[in-house]
């Protein structure tokens, strides 16, 4: 039987179209079977500030949902008790006290991170993921003289994120703008920025030398540039056009958080969602203001638990909340008072934004560092509670499992199953930092070296944990940090100092 050469040719692509086929789907199938990843990271937000921590005076039934529906931790621990090292320590796995400069940034400030090593968004792109970061950046971008009127690098996009939009610290200082793709958006050529944070601009108003020009007042540490009638941190000049709004930041993340989704659903992606509540200052916009009853500080968290919300319908309404982990967390413990006179500490009530813990933001103490943590996987989680002790460090490690990457140097730990809820065998051991300062967190005991300085922020009303001598608590019997036993549990203290001194190494 004689083929004819257009019969010939027709059964080749034929081949060719059936080949084509095969491998679409299964490079479909092989894009499918690795989840989207989606880290909600909100500002300052305390253990007992969630409904499903405890918390009376305030609901938040969109973060209790996932909650319910995946795994609350509740011995969840951020790297750091402010929020530049903790961010630096969750995106880096690596130990925040391992680098001098991981502390709270200026917005001038240099990026903290190289362009070098290891970060989740640049392990997970080697995977075949899609990267962004929406939100608070918070750790420095450029090379420390930055001309915000070009392209600023590095910067996220540089460190592993194929897309940004970003603030670059934090809501009070200095550039109050957004930056997109190393661009600050709607900025007017016609208009320049300037920013620095020792010397005003000539002419322009301030908070001490117009107060008139307020419309938030301020309490310590909150008196340089006006802008939106905010005072802020550090001087700015120009830019009108670029400058945000206070009050529309969060339905500003949350709608390019939402685009991201809807346009790149087809791939896996790593979506870092860096919400700016409850931070200072506290903006909540027209739709939560007064509704809390606690003051801004109570109306952003209602805010943020919309966002949550409206955010995993989105994933829920494009088809793709079964296949995306989702982790919830916060890069501190609370403040109250951090700056503005807004009525937080007066309103609080019987509200305890850290819950039973001591301490909060800045603090040595448990308040600093132990947060809200929370993974969700619709389908995949079986719903529960752990108290298996969980790290935001060791996000890299875990993630890196999930996608078949094993080869990470870092300070980060794979514990993928105790995310999953199919174990129950977290880290023993971790240590955790505030102002450069570090504490143990073994098993049930916490041991706090002794410091100078103070014991007590004044302007923010917090215990730091410094003491002159050594402090060690048990938490399983006392998770309020009480009971100093350091003196009568020796040999304990002795196992903790010694595995701390291990862990520290030469640093």
């Amino acid at each position: 039987m004689k083929i004819s050469t257009q019969n010939s040719c027709f059964l080749l692509l034929l081949s060719f179209f059936y080949l084509g086929l095969y491998s679409s789907k299964a490079q479909s199938k092989e894009a499918k079977s690795k989840p989207n990843i989606v880290i909600i990271y909100l500002d300052d937000l305390g253990y007992g500030d969630l409904s499903c921590y405890g918390a009376t005076a305030l609901q938040t039934p969109n973060i209790d949902a996932l909650a319910k529906g995946g795994i609350r931790f509740t011995d969840g621990y951020a790297t750091s008790a402010t929020c530049t090292p903790s961010r630096y320590g969750m995106l880096t796995g690596q130990y925040p006290w391992r680098n001098k400069n991981a502390k709270i940034l200026p917005g001038t400030a240099p990026l903290l991170l190289t362009t070098t090593q290891e970060t989740i968004p640049k392990m997970l792109k080697k995977e075949g993921y899609q990267t962004a970061v929406i939100g608070k950046w918070h750790l420095g971008l450029g090379s420390g003289h930055t001309d915000w009127n070009k392209k600023i690098t590095p910067g996220p996009n540089e460190v592993g994120f194929d897309e940004s939009y970003i603030m670059a610290a934090t809501q009070d200082r200095v550039p109050t703008v957004y930056i997109e793709n190393g661009t600050v958006a709607n900025l007017d050529a016609n208009d320049p920025i300037s920013v620095n944070y020792d010397t005003n601009f000539e002419g322009e108003p301030t908070a001490l030398s117009n107060p008139e020009l307020l419309k938030m007042k301020w309490d310590h540490g909150h008196n340089n540039s006006i802008v939106n009638g905010i005072p802020r941190i550090g001087f700015m000049k120009g830019g009108e056009t670029a400058k945000w709004k206070d009050t529309d930041m969060a339905s500003s993340f949350l709608t390019k958080a939402q685009n991201y989704v809807k346009t790149h659903k087809e791939k896996p992606f790593f979506l870092y969602y860096a919400m700016q509540q409850p931070h200072v200052p506290r903006t909540p916009s027209a739709q939560f203001a007064g509704k809390s009853g606690l003051g801004p500080r109570g109306d952003v968290i209602l805010e943020a638990d919309w966002c949550v919300g409206e955010f995993v319908k989105t994933l829920e309404n494009e088809g793709i909340l079964e296949n995306t982990l989702i982790v919830f967390s916060s890069d501190n413990g609370p403040v109250l008072n951090d700056g503005y006179a807004d009525d937080a500490v007066e309103k609080t009530g019987d509200h305890k934004p850290a819950g039973k813990l001591r301490g909060g933001k800045y603090s040595l103490f448990e308040g600093g560092t132990r947060v809200p943590f929370i993974t969700y996987w619709k389908g995949k989680i079986k719903p529960g509670v752990s108290n298996a002790i969980v790290f935001q460090l060791d996000l890299l490690a875990s993630f890196a499992s999930l996608t078949g990457e094993q080869k990470i140097i870092s300070d980060s730990k794979n514990y993928w199953p105790v995310l999953l809820g199919k174990s129950m065998k977290g880290r023993e051991s971790l240590i955790l930092e505030a102002d450069g300062n570090t504490a143990l967190r073994h098993e049930n005991w916490f041991m706090i070296p002794p410091y100078n300085g103070a014991a007590f922020n004044k302007n923010v009303g917090i215990e730091l944990g410094k003491s002159s001598e050594y402090q060690l608590y048990d938490l399983r019997n006392d998770v309020g940090q009480q009971q100093n036993l350091a003196s009568s549990k020796k040999k304990e203290l002795a196992k903790c100092i010694a595995i701390y001194n291990d862990l520290k190494g030469d640093e």
